[in-house]
C-alpha cells in the first residue's frame, strides 16, 4: 500500500542580492504570506495549516530572520475528499437524491462522518456508496454511462492532485462492521461481477485515495 503525508511543504525565497538584512527579513516574510494565499485560492491546498518560522512553530512570518526558513504544512485531506465526494454526487444518478446522499468515506477500516482533517497522514482513504444498486450505476444501468461515475471520478482527480495523490476505481468487498447496509447479500445468482458471484455478496465500486510519498 502507497504511503506519504497529506502536507507539502514550501521552502520560500526570494532573491537577496544587495538587501540590507532588515529588507531581507521583510521581504521573505511578505513573499510567503503572498505565496500561501496564491495556492489556498487556487485550491492547491486549504486553511489548514502549521506554519513553523525559523524552527519555531505557530510563529508569524515577520519574526522571520535570515538564513531561516518559513515552512507550511498543509493537511489537503478535507480538500481532496471534499473534491472526490462532490465529483461523485455531481455525476450520480438524480431521480431521487438518495444516491448521490449516501457516499461514505472509509479510513483505517472505520466511517468518516464529517471531520476530514483529523485523517492520519499515511491513511489510505476508500470513498464507495452504501445503496445496494451502486454497482448498476457505474455499469450503465441507472442513466449514467458504464464507468463515468467511480472510475470517471478516479480520473478526473488523478488529474486535479496529479503529483500529491493518487486515485484509483475498483470494486472491493466491503467487510461486516462499516455500514449497517453493509454488505449486501445478493438474491440469487444475477451478478455479472465475479466477485459479487464468488462471495455472494455484492461488491461495491470504490476510489482508493493514497498520498504520494
Amino acid at each position: 500500500m502507497a504511503t506519504g503525508f497529506e502536507f507539502f511543504e514550501r521552502d520560500l525565497r526570494v532573491a537577496t542580492a544587495g538587501l540590507e538584512p532588515d529588507e531581507i527579513n521583510r521581504q521573505v516574510a511578505a513573499f510567503a504570506k503572498t505565496e500561501v494565499a496564491r495556492v489556498i485560492a487556487q485550491g492547491l491546498a486549504t486553511l489548514n495549516y502549521t506554519r513553523t518560522v525559523n524552527g519555531v512553530v505557530g510563529a508569524v512570518e515577520e519574526t522571520y530572520r535570515a538564513p531561516g526558513a518559513i515552512v507550511y504544512e498543509f493537511t489537503n485531506w478535507d480538500l481532496v475528499i471534499n473534491a472526490a465526494l462532490a465529483e461523485l454526487q455531481k455525476r450520480s444518478p438524480r431521480k431521487s437524491g438518495r444516491f448521490a446522499s449516501s457516499f461514505i468515506v472509509i479510513a483505517g477500516g472505520r466511517v468518516v462522518v464529517m471531520d476530514f482533517t483529523k485523517i492520519r497522514p499515511d491513511a489510505e482513504i476508500i470513498i464507495t456508496n452504501f445503496q445496494p444498486y451502486v454497482r448498476k450505476a457505474e455499469v450503465g444501468m441507472l442513466g449514467v454511462a458504464e464507468r463515468v461515475l467511480f472510475a470517471g471520478t478516479a480520473r478526473a482527480m488523478a488529474n486535479r492532485f496529479r503529483g500529491a495523490f493518487t486515485f484509483t476505481s475498483k470494486f472491493l468487498d466491503v467487510p461486516a462492521g462499516i455500514h449497517s447496509g453493509m454488505p449486501y447479500r445478493l438474491k440469487g445468482h444475477g451478478s455479472n461481477d465475479r466477485i459479487s458471484r464468488k462471495s455472494g455478496v455484492l461488491s461495491y465500486p470504490s476510489i482508493i485515495i493514497n498520498p504520494v510519498n
